[in-house]
C-alpha cells in the first residue's frame, strides 16, 4: 500500500467521523423539535377544549342573565303596582268616626293585618297624628277647618335607598336567642 492510499483512507475516516458527529447533533436538534411540536398541539387541544368551556359558560351565563332580568321585571312590575296602592292609601282622605261609636269589625281586623309590618318612625308620627285627629271633637260643618296631611318628612337617597330595599326583601325573621357577636 501506498502513503498516497493511508493518507486518502486516514482523510476518509476523518470525515466519516465530522459527518458523524454532524448527523448526531442533527438528530438531537430533530427530536427537541418533535417533542415541541408534540407540546404545541397539546397546547393548541388545551385552548380549544378551553374555548369551549367558555363558550358554553357564555351560554349559560346569558341564559341566567334572561332569567334574572324577567324575574326582575316582574318584581319591578310588582313594586310598581304596589308602590301605587300605597301612594292611593296614603293620599287617601281620612274620614274620622263619631267619638262615641263603637269600632266596627273593620275597625278591629286593622291591626291584626298590619301585626306583621314592622312600623318607621315616619309610619309611628302618621299614625299618632291621625289618632290625635281621630280624638277631636267633630265640629260642626259650617266651622270645620279642612284635614290637613301631616307633613311628610323630605326623602334623601339614603332614604329612597332603604324604601327600595324593603320593596324587595322578604319578611324579617325575628332574632334568635343566644350570645351576641359583641359578646365574644
Amino acid at each position: 500500500m501506498s502513503l498516497i492510499a493511508v493518507a486518502m483512507n486516514a482523510l476518509l475516516a476523518v470525515l466519516l467521523i465530522v459527518a458523524l458527529g454532524f448527523g448526531w447533533r442533527l438528530e438531537r436538534r430533530l427530536k427537541a423539535l418533535r417533542d415541541s411540536h408534540a407540546g404545541f398541539a397539546k397546547a393548541v387541544a388545551d385552548l380549544d377544549q378551553a374555548a369551549a368551556r367558555a363558550e358554553q359558560g357564555l351560554a349559560d351565563l346569558r341564559a341566567a342573565t334572561d332569567e334574572a332580568s324577567e324575574a326582575l321585571a316582574d318584581r319591578i312590575e310588582r313594586a310598581t303596582v304596589l308602590a301605587a296602592k300605597l301612594d292611593e292609601r296614603l293620599n287617601r282622605p281620612m274620614v274620622t268616626p263619631p267619638p262615641a261609636a263603637a269600632p266596627t269589625p273593620a275597625r278591629r281586623e286593622a291591626p291584626e293585618l298590619k301585626a306583621d309590618r314592622r312600623l318607621k318612625a315616619e309610619d309611628f308620627e302618621r299614625l299618632l297624628d291621625r289618632e290625635a285627629q281621630a280624638s277631636r271633637p267633630i265640629e260642626p260643618p259650617a266651622r270645620a277647618a279642612p284635614i290637613s296631611r301631616p307633613s311628610v318628612a323630605k326623602e334623601t337617597p339614603r332614604s329612597r335607598a332603604r324604601v327600595d330595599d324593603d320593596l324587595f326583601e322578604g319578611p324579617v325573621d325575628p332574632p334568635r336567642p343566644g350570645p351576641s357577636f359583641r359578646a365574644r
